[in-house]
């Protein structure tokens, strides 16, 4: 069964949403210059207010390790998720620190993003076209991976189905597929998640 990730969340409004909904993971993204952005007091409250059995998911570039274990451990976030230039070294460390799951990134353009991706020490692997550029990348690179992967880029209500139900990816990630205007549609997040949990009883 393929689990649902809905990013980006900021408003007490979008938590209101997503506990109807009730997807498997949600995220804070910490990135400063997102404008997604939130502050760790925010996520705390907004975690607060968040259903439990939904899992929140902090996204980060380059942050220090010191400072998402620090989330880690208050319990503001559930999983970590690094979308900079963090490496298996900087995932060691940051093991040290907490013992939550790690979701580590890559930018797929080529078959050796993916191989660099089935090396990776994280828990899970992402697998995207960019930094929330909200475009899809070649999925045909996705065959031969042999984790379980977030699949994440471009992903939307309308094909979302044929994602899902051609690579049964461990999780599908989705951030501006499910916006109007910068900000998340109710609506759309609902159609998102209906068209998921429809391939997976069919």
């Amino acid at each position: 069964m393929t689990k649902i990730k809905l990013c980006g969340l900021f408003r007490p409004c979008d938590i209101a949403a997503v506990n109807e909904i009730k997807p498997e993971y949600i995220g804070f993204v910490f990135a400063p210059k997102s404008k997604r952005y939130v502050t760790p007091e925010k996520a705390g409250e907004l975690k607060r207010l968040l259903a439990s059995g939904i899992k929140a998911v902090g996204v980060f570039v380059n942050e220090q390790p010191e400072n998402i274990a620090r989330l880690l451990n208050k319990g503001i976030i559930d999983l970590a998720q690094l979308h900079g230039e963090e490496d298996g070294y900087y995932i060691k460390h940051l093991r040290k620190l907490t013992s939550k799951p790690i979701i580590h990134a890559f930018r797929i353009t080529t078959a050796k993003d993916i191989a660099a991706a089935g090396q990776s020490p994280a828990d899970y692997v992402l697998l995207d076209s960019g930094a929330g550029t909200g475009t899809a990348f070649d999925w045909k690179l996705i065959q031969n991976i042999q984790r379980p992967y977030f699949l994440a880029g471009g992903l939307s209500p309308g094909n979302v189905d044929r994602a899902v139900r051609t690579f049964e990816p461990f999780a599908v990630d989705v951030s501006s597929g499910v916006e109007t205007n910068g900000v998340k549609d109710k609506t759309k997040m609902a159609a998102f998640a209906a068209a998921v949990r429809k391939e997976d009883v069919t």
